[in-house]
């Protein structure tokens, strides 16, 4: 098998020249990759040895599994040989690839990935090799930023997941966590039931006690990243379901209220309704939300992404509404999508489509809409921080930065390599956890280095893999979502306040009205 079997340390026969290989080892020396070697990735394996039986061996620690390698795909939706054709193995995606700016491994570039889905299309076997590589991609998108070809991984990386899904039978003990996983997040109520027991177990202190005895650093890595990433739990203020207008309506909004979003930080959701409500929209919060289907569309679960997403469609539906507002980002890159996950279905495509027209970000819509309500001073410094789905999948970059320097004293302060994921993306942090930590390290020390009094970001995973990196290493800077200081500004808030109140964590609501 000449791709996915032949390791992981070199192009596949046919793929690339010497001096290719050469190029990207130069380019890979720029951007300060390591061998993959370095980081526990496993060695080669020769391309003589042929097709196997037992799977290679899955790195961070996971266990192998004994399997006969099935045809990569079914007639369901394959990667689109068209759109793998598109193609033209450039290298320009190269610094733009958090996986291949760590290890400089080509099979972990977006160019790799789609050799490999084209030789799954040609007929090769779906491995236990091949899986590695794909799982490793973060989906960040920053490669469809980057491509001048306008190469639709997007399109690619997801269909191809799905395709794991549904043909890969992976080790048991891995198996059953990412099952939890699923089980557990796309779902508020359940969610919501994990708010007593961990603000409990937060206040008691027994984290600390667990780290200082050492008990923590035994865990499994996962288990390790489950447990640091969770954020500081406060008070849930509970959102009308409806709230008017300020002066003359220009809008009628719904709010997606958001699984992790919704559960871990209410505050940021209050924010936006005060913030909508100040611009002009009269704001409707449905009731009994769901999950948008973000989570599993991303980890390749297309049956139950679907589901969510037909129950989002019929709930925006019912609720009237001009424009669905979201202020996550992975969220409402899912909803963008709508229209080309339900192209299948007859009764739901034009539907789907309809929806996703009407999706806004929050910073699109009120940039959109231009500011009417009155900006008070907030003399602060902000590092702002891309959020992947938000720069990359919706092309959504300007708008937050002019919100944001339109608040008088704000100085927005940009990062370096701020095209490189932070290494939370969706679930990654929890299923990938060695890598999302070198990237969770490598943004924040950009942010350090901007000497910024705020971090500002536009998702929820952002907010936690930042914060808790930080954190880890002995730093805490207040962080806070891009609606939150538009609101402390119409607010009239002073700086210390939101700053105190940042700094304490996603669940300090800040005071309802500004002090006398």
């Amino acid at each position: 098998m000449a791709g996915a079997g032949s390791g992981a340390s070199e192009l596949p026969e046919g793929a690339a020249t010497g001096a290719e290989r050469a190029t990207d080892q130069a380019t890979a020396e720029v951007v300060g990759a390591r061998r993959p070697l370095d980081l526990g990735q496993g060695g080669a394996v020769s391309a003589s040895a042929g097709p196997a039986t037992t799977g290679t061996p899955i790195p961070l620690g996971l266990p192998s599994v004994g399997q006969p390698l099935l045809p990569a795909f079914d007639e369901h939706h394959p990667p689109d040989a068209a759109l793998v054709g598109d193609c033209v193995h450039c290298g320009f995606c190269l610094p733009s690839c958090p996986t291949y700016v760590l290890w400089g491994e080509e099979m972990d570039s977006p160019r790799g990935r789609i050799y490999l889905m084209k030789e799954g299309l040609e007929g090769e076997a779906l491995d236990a090799t091949m899986v590695r590589h794909l799982d490793q991609c973060l989906g960040c998108m920053a490669c469809v930023t980057a491509c001048p070809s306008g190469v639709q991984y997007d399109k690619l990386i997801e269909a191809t997941r799905a395709q794991v899904e549904r043909r890969y039978e992976r080790p048991r003990a891995e198996r059953l966590y990412r099952d939890a996983i699923y089980a557990l997040f796309p779902y508020p109520r359940r969610l919501r039931a994990l708010r007593a027991p961990l603000r409990a177990y937060q206040l008691s202190g027994l984290g600390k006690l667990l780290a200082r005895s050492g008990l923590l650093a035994r865990l499994p890595a996962p288990l390790q990243a489950m447990e640091s990433l969770a954020p500081r739990l406060g008070k849930v203020e509970r959102i009308p379901e409806r709230t008017p207008a300020a002066g003359t309506r220009r809008r009628t909004v719904g709010l997606l209220t958001g699984c992790v979003q919704g559960t871990f930080f209410p505050d940021v959701n209050t924010a936006t309704v005060r913030v909508l409500a100040a611009e002009g929209c009269e704001v409707i919060v449905p009731r009994r939300q769901g999950c948008c289907g973000a989570l599993s569309a991303h980890g390749g679960l297309e049956g139950q992404a679907l589901a969510f997403a037909k129950e989002v469609i019929e709930l925006f539906e019912r609720a009237g509404v001009d424009t669905v507002v979201v202020n996550a980002a992975g969220c409402g890159s899912n909803l963008k999508d709508y229209g080309h996950q339900l192209r299948d279905e007859p009764a739901w495509a034009g539907r789907a489509q309809a929806l996703a027209e009407r999706v806004r970000d929050v910073t699109e819509l009120l940039d959109e809409l231009g500011p009417v309500a009155v900006r008070h001073a907030l003399p602060v410094s902000i590092a702002y921080q891309d959020a992947c789905h938000l720069a990359h999948a919706q092309g959504i970059r300007d708008q937050p930065r002019r919100l944001l320097r339109g608040v008088p004293g704000v100085e927005l302060r940009e990062l370096v390599e701020a095209e490189i994921c932070c290494g939370s993306a969706g679930t990654y942090n929890l299923l990938q956890p060695e890598p999302a930590r070198e990237l969770g390290e490598r943004k924040a020390r950009a942010v350090l280095d901007t000497q910024a009094q705020l971090l500002v970001t536009a998702n929820p995973g952002c907010w936690m893999q930042v914060a808790t990196t930080l954190e880890r290493m002995g730093t805490r800077i207040p962080v806070a979502h891009t609606v939150q200081v538009l609101d402390a500004s119409i607010r009239g808030l002073p700086v210390e306040q939101v700053l105190a109140a940042a700094l304490d964590g996603p669940g300090t609501a800040l005071p309802r009205t500004s002090p006398s």
